[in-house]
């Protein structure tokens, strides 16, 4: 995650030194599209060849693109090169879930998916605080060389994890022929559901918080993640098991109530203060959410499909981040006015996240409810 992110604070200054200001979007646009399109492949394959070799794919391809960033000089292969970037977050996080969830003991999975969100969040918030910082004391070369650094150092890591599925497959080129039942595990839909509708939120806060950054004279445009994610850390080291008390839904409640103050918050953001304040709630509102949403999707997925069920979580966040970021090519004109109507946007669809919650709850009450009046009339007749 460091190596993801490192580099994303000034890619939106390098696109324009490309001369592709028009372009912002794109950043996390194609990266999203590529994730999106390699998440069944990669559910698959860990569910097949094993967690561990799915990983490492992913991360071979972090070193190798973010070698090849310095060499580049036109839109055409920045563009190749983000799509190609996006093809590893799609192998990487999606079988290193798997593997996770593998290992996880059920009755704690909403405390051990706060640990491994924290990490995540560390990962983001440091690695797009320290990318600004490398920059300001060097150049662009240096940032994307200690990207690479950062992928290398993951790979070294790797070497340590044991392989958690035991029945693994060589490849073969019929692995790489999907279903559909390949594509979407039909048992973790409500959770995916909640993932897009909340996700939108972060692609618009990957392509725009630089720019508002600037805007309101911070110099150091990964500050808004830096705030995140010491918010979303102390959320998730206090109340990551909340949700194995009070259950998912009811959790993610809390959480999607978060992100729309948050979105509101980031759409009147005026001055220093107010803009901290947004990054500090919107953190409390991942670190309520993300673990949530893991351990609800390890909840609905079935064993053996652990791999597709983890796939289908991050097409949901991929699709999420890809309809945010698309809607800054739509609605963004290098202004704050235009930022701050797109957080009220995303605020709209937390708030839609919000009401599908409700009804999910409902719908499990009505379920529970038939359920206890038939047990009567079941032993009636026995």
């Amino acid at each position: 995650m460091l190596s993801f992110n490192l580099i994303l604070p000034e890619m939106n200054q390098f696109i324009s030194s490309l001369g592709g200001s028009a372009y912002k979007g794109s950043i996390i646009f194609l990266f999203s599209i590529a994730a999106g399109l390699s998440r069944p492949y990669a559910g698959k394959l860990a569910d097949v060849m094993g967690r561990k070799k799915t990983m490492n794919i992913g991360l071979l391809i972090t070193i190798v693109v973010s070698l090849s960033y310095p060499f580049t000089r036109s839109i055409g292969l920045l563009f190749a090169l983000r799509f190609i970037h996006g093809l590893s977050a799609g192998f990487s996080p999606t079988s290193a879930t798997a593997l996770l969830t593998d290992l996880l003991p059920e009755k704690r999975r909403g405390a051990a998916m706060g640990i491994w969100g924290t990490f995540i969040s560390l990962g983001i918030g440091i690695g797009q605080s320290l990318g600004s910082f490398i920059f300001s004391q060097s150049n662009y070369d240096t940032l994307f060389l200690c990207a690479a650094g950062f992928g290398f150092l993951a790979v070294i890591f790797s070497g340590f994890i044991k392989e958690t599925l035991s029945n693994k497959q060589a490849f073969s080129w019929s692995i790489l022929k999907l279903k559909t039942e390949d594509i979407i595990e039909k048992p973790v839909k409500p959770a995916a559901l909640i993932m897009f509708l909340t996700a939108i939120s972060s692609g618009m806060i990957f392509v725009l918080t630089p720019d508002v950054s600037d805007f309101l004279q911070i110099t150091n445009k990964g500050y808004f993640f830096g705030i995140y994610v010491l918010s979303t850390i102390v959320m998730r080291l206090f109340f990551s098991s909340l949700s194995d008390r009070i259950g998912r839904e009811q959790t993610l409640l809390i959480g999607c109530v978060f992100l729309i103050m948050s979105m509101g918050l980031l759409a009147t953001a005026n001055s220093f203060f107010s803009y901290t304040l947004a990054a500090a709630v919107f953190g409390l509102a991942t670190g309520v959410s993300s673990p949530t949403l893991f351990a609800w999707t390890a909840d609905l997925s079935l064993p053996e499909r652990r791999g597709t069920g983890s796939g289908t979580m991050f097409i949901a966040l991929e699709g999420g981040i890809l309809f945010g970021s698309g809607l800054t090519f739509i609605f963004y004109k290098n202004t704050i006015e235009s930022a701050q109507m797109l957080f009220n946007i995303a605020g709209g669809f937390a708030f839609v996240a919000l009401i599908a919650l409700i009804l999910q709850l409902q719908r499990k009450k009505i379920k529970r409810a038939d359920l206890n009046s038939a047990e009567p009339n079941n032993a009636l007749d026995k």
